[in-house]
Parts: C-alpha cells; structure tokens; sequence
C-alpha cells in the first residue's frame, strides 16, 4: 500500500501484537480511525499501530503524517484482522493508539528502540 512507509522486521510484529494484548488488559488503548487521530493530536499516545491493508487507503493516509509532526511512534500490522484480533475485538481494526502500556510499559520501549526510523522530508 502507498501509505506504508516503514518496513517493520518480521520478527517485531509478534511482539507488537503480544504488547497490544497486555496493553488492552492492563493500560489504556484507542480504537479506530478516529481515535487514534484524537490520541496522536492530544499528545498522549506513546505508539501508534496501523493496519497495512487498510482500503480504500485515504482512511489512514494522514496518521503517519501526524504521527511524524509530533515525534510519535508508529509500525503497521500487515493486516486489520490481526490489529483486531490484538486488541481483543472480533472484527479488524484500522488503526489502534496506546496512551499507557501498563504492564506492558517495557516492551513498548524495547519495540519503540527496535523500529526503524521514519525519513524525514526535507523541506524546500
């Protein structure tokens, strides 16, 4: 997809969805589409998780943006039923904001270190 702009390693996407799962249960997760975009623009969300088959792709095309404007950090799960099924929904999800990892407060900054950096565009 054309909104996809990191390559997270294959190896990190079982530990994002392990950490989403102890973040549900133990801390404070957003949602959808909507939510996220609230979380990212509050400034509370500490990572932000979009699904990579999201269509059509307007949908989410603005979340990476604004989560590179506010130093926040971002990956994609390769699908909206994985980002679902993480979260402990049964339907998939967009895009899914972690305000506070609770129990999973540790591996959220080891996944936050192991990400790969977003290219910032320089401007003109």
């Amino acid at each position: 997809m054309g909104y996809v702009d990191l390559e997270i390693p294959e190896e990190l996407v079982p530990q994002i969805m392990e950490m989403l799962s102890v973040a549900k249960d133990s801390g404070k997760i957003k949602k959808g589409v909507n939510e996220t975009t609230k979380s990212i623009e509050r400034k509370s969300a500490q990572l932000v998780v979009i699904a990579g088959d999201v269509s059509p792709e307007e949908v989410v095309v603005h979340i990476p943006i604004l989560c590179k404007a506010n130093n926040i950090p971002y990956a994609f799960l390769p699908t909206r039923k994985d980002l679902g099924s993480a979260v402990g929904i049964l339907v998939g999800t967009s895009a899914v904001a972690v305000e506070n990892a609770g129990g999973a407060a540790e591996k959220l900054q080891g996944i936050v270190k192991k990400l790969p950096k977003p290219e910032q565009k320089e401007k003109k």
